[in-house]
């Protein structure tokens, strides 16, 4: 038998959302709003969360993936109370301890999951669940107790009188249950007025009983917020954006104004790196040491070295290797790999191409479907003319070669090593080793000086 199970709570449809999409679903710094809370109940439990789906449910199975959670499937939709009940055939016989959360919740923190697990443990009563004292109740239910201070029920705001509507303590709505208690208790909850079976008349049941039930006050408020409509979700998003901008700066990053930063928590950043504002890191980037990015600047699903320099330009799945510099207005597209020294001037664009170590691509140049050698010269307006109309063709360009301002290449080309061409050339034709290429169309018209250790390629 497993010690403890996490329930994850996410049938619900989400109609203050306005939107066709489950709220569950709905991306928060990259990630669906419900993996947020499915972490947390995995790393407090050591294992995968049994998630409760019900609107849209082969949706939200494929959003947050098939194999990520045992998944139990709530129709028709009766309340938190049936939906618990919905995964009793899963886990009757498997845990001890049963903590239940909700999806649209992201910002508990695991360890606040295992407070509450410990503070249950702690006591003889089958329910401890946690609180939060609050001004704006945001819908929560009230926590109503006696006059000794034990908990004695909740009340659903719905249905609280104005005295209990100016209770502070609110229900956050995350529980953990000892399983030989819930599952019978389960069976004896009162329908509600609307036709639903309530989670919250549990604690009802066990204080009847003359049972415990223990109340866990959160110490960070921002903890509880549940994401009903988009302001809700734009406040969760704060907050997560601060935990991460905060991690990173323990961590030895700099922010030059922490504020006007996105960064998404699948990102990495390398020791005494320095982000300056307007610039947002996304997906599956990694960041080395002593870079520099900024401002203005878009990075995603790329892979940068130590002491790049990224100022105003756009990163798509790209390899940027070490002491790399980039920008004003740079843009590497899908493919894009820049090999260590690389310069790349203001207005460059460079796709599924590879420019080897000590590349000097000038600005206002298009590079596509290439390779580039060690320590070529791009002059300013080079453009790969990589596409046909039907097919796209390849360029390589050997090592040291010189490449005017304004050539045009005409793909499917190679240019020699050590070869150059003149300001203005379309160059059509292969270019041997040390050769200079003019005009348009371009034709060779001299030799150039071969070192002699340099073979012809």
């Amino acid at each position: 038998m497993d010690d403890i199970v996490g329930i994850v709570l996410a049938a619900g449809k989400g109609t203050r959302m306005k939107s066709a999409r489950p709220k569950v679903l709905h991306p928060l710094l990259g990630r669906p709003m419900a993996e947020y809370a499915l972490r947390a109940v995995e790393e407090a439990t050591g294992r995968k969360p049994v998630v409760v789906i019900g609107h849209q449910a082969d949706a939200v199975r494929q959003g947050l993936g098939p194999d990520r959670a045992e998944y139990v499937v709530q129709d028709p939709p009766l309340g938190t109370g049936d939906a618990v009940r919905r995964t009793r055939p899963y886990l009757a016989d498997r845990a001890r301890v049963v903590l239940v959360t909700n999806g649209d919740m992201p910002l508990l923190r695991a360890e606040t999951l295992r407070a509450l697990l410990a503070a249950h443990a702690a006591h003889d009563g089958p329910i401890t669940l946690l609180t939060v004292f609050a001004d704006d109740p945001r819908g929560f239910g009230r926590i109503v107790r006696d006059e000794q201070g034990r908990v004695q029920a909740i009340v659903e705001e719905a249905h609280a009188t104005p005295e209990q509507k100016a209770i502070r303590e609110l229900n956050v709505g995350v529980y953990a249950f000892d399983a030989d208690w819930l599952w019978p208790a389960l069976e004896r909850l009162p329908l509600s007025p609307k036709g639903e079976y309530y989670l919250t008349d549990t604690v009802a049941l066990a204080v009847a009983q003359g049972r415990e039930v223990r109340a866990v006050p959160l110490d960070d408020p921002t903890e509880a917020i549940g994401v009903n409509t988009r302001v809700h979700l734009a406040e969760a998003a704060a907050v997560l954006q601060q935990r991460i901008v905060r991690r990173w700066m323990l961590a030895g990053v700099t922010f030059i104004d922490p504020r006007r930063v996105y960064v998404e928590d699948t990102v990495t950043l390398g020791q005494d790196t320095v982000v300056w504002p307007d610039t947002y890191l996304l997906g599956d980037t990694h960041i080395g040491p002593e870079c520099e990015l900024g401002p203005n600047t878009y990075i995603r699903d790329t892979q940068v070295g130590a002491r790049c320099r990224v100022f105003a330009s756009v990163l798509e799945q790209a390899v940027v290797e070490d002491e790399v510099d980039i920008g004003p207005y740079g843009h590497l597209r899908k493919g894009a790999h820049l090999a260590r020294g690389v310069h790349m001037g203001n207005f460059g664009e460079v796709k599924n191409s590879y420019l080897g170590p000590g590349v000097k691509m000038g600005h206002f140049s298009y590079i596509g479907d290439a390779t580039i050698e060690a320590d070529v010269n791009i002059g300013a307006g080079t453009i790969t003319c990589n596409y046909d109309g039907e097919r796209k063709h390849p360029t390589y360009i050997g090592r040291g070669a010189f490449i005017g301002s304004d050539t045009m290449l005409v793909a499917p080309l190679r240019i020699g090593e050590g070869a150059r061409t003149g300001a203005g050339a379309v160059v059509t034709k292969d270019v041997p080793a040390y050769t200079l290429a003019v005009g348009v169309p371009a034709r060779v018209i001299r030799r150039l000086p071969r070192p002699q250790s340099s073979d012809e390629t």
